[in-house]
């Protein structure tokens, strides 16, 4: 508001105090003046508003001094318009201006053409430029918040991403260790008086387990914390199957095809299923017979397990699982363009069977 005051004064009120010669015209100017206080929060107000006084000027002011100064107020109206709209409107904007100014002239035919171009036409030019330059940086403004919150919901996709992938490796060296020191430690508490030799060799399992799965959470701690480890290999699954042996599992393992150059994820992932499905063998099957078949082509790696029928013996442990298991599986084998299927088996058992590329 200030700077408008002073605008008028310097402009209208000053040059004719100096010339004299006070009328409603000028007071018509000095209010179309004042109109600019408020360009930032009601533009087009200001526009209609000061415009309509100018016509008023025009129309109904008497013909005396008129202070040639005031046409710098007709220059910033011509910049507030342009300012005021965007778009197709703007274009609407700069028509009206042209429309303006030719209506003045017809009202005060002794005014000049030129006088009402230079100080409107300029001006609206001069405020498109600033308004176009406005345009542009609230777009690159919105487009830096959208990329930031993208990069922030990236983030946080990652690191549920992570989580989730922490969360089923902790589940399958956790879940089998546990599953067959329950198993053995079962085991061995019925032989444990009838037949120690047995006895032992199931807590010898239950140790064996115990280090294994130490191993694993090391392994993957040393992952977690950067350190380098050896990548996995095939050769991992003839180890879980030869420890599931030991433990008293009837399990084969049959590899087919060419071995070589199995992509660690691959292998890694290979090994996962496998071990999943003789932790689910011992808690929903114990003592049926297991098969484990690993073919390796050229369009991929295939894995079979297949496990019949539990025994009725009615005297076996058991062990619940979580249900994440086979869930986690399917979505691990998916996420890396393969698939994975698990169900009953033609013979009343279970069969898992995953397509890894």
């Amino acid at each position: 508001m200030l700077a408008a005051a002073l605008l008028v004064l310097l402009v209208v009120v000053v040059p004719t105090a100096v010339h004299g010669g006070w009328s409603v015209g000028t007071v018509l100017l000095a209010a179309s003046g004042l109109t600019l206080a408020w360009w930032r929060s009601h533009p087009r107000v200001v526009v209609v508003t000061g415009g309509a006084l100018w016509l008023a000027v025009a129309a109904f002011g008497d013909r005396g001094y008129f202070p040639e100064l005031a046409f710098v107020l007709m220059a910033l109206l011509s910049t507030v318009a342009a300012l005021a709209w965007s778009g197709r409107a703007a274009w609407l904007a700069g028509a009206g201006l042209l429309a303006f100014d030719a209506v003045l002239y017809l009202i005060q035919l002794d005014s000049s053409p030129v006088a009402l171009l230079m100080f409107s036409v300029p001006g609206f030019f001069a405020g498109t430029v600033l308004r176009l330059r406005r345009e542009a940086a609230e777009e690159l403004a919105q487009r830096g918040r959208e990329l930031e919150e993208e990069r922030e919901l990236f983030a946080d996709l990652a690191l549920r991403h992570e989580r989730a992938r922490i969360a089923a490796e902790l589940h399958d060296i956790v879940g089998h260790a546990i599953s067959v020191m329950v198993i053995q430690a079962a085991a061995g508490q019925r032989l444990v008086d009838r037949d120690p030799v047995a006895a032992g060799e199931a807590f010898g399992a239950i140790a064996e387990s115990a280090r294994q799965g130490r191993e694993d959470l090391r392994r993957l701690v040393d992952l977690l914390g950067g350190t380098e480890v050896g990548g996995p290999d095939l050769a991992l699954i003839e180890e879980v199957v030869a420890r599931a042996a030991r433990s008293g599992l009837d399990v084969r393992c049959r590899f087919e095809g060419d071995r070589e150059g199995v992509a660690a994820p691959a292998a890694h992932l290979a090994f996962r299923v496998v071990q999943e499905s003789l932790t689910n063998a011992l808690r929903h099957a114990p003592g049926s017979a297991v098969r484990v078949v690993v073919g390796g082509g050229d369009r991929g790696l295939t894995v079979t397990v297949e496990n019949g029928p539990a025994p009725a013996t009615g005297d076996q442990p058991a062990v619940t699982g979580t249900g994440r298991g086979l869930t986690g599986l399917r979505e691990r084998v998916q996420e890396r363009g393969g698939q994975f299927a698990a169900g009953p088996a033609a013979g009343g058992g279970w069969r898992v069977r995953a397509t890894l590329t």
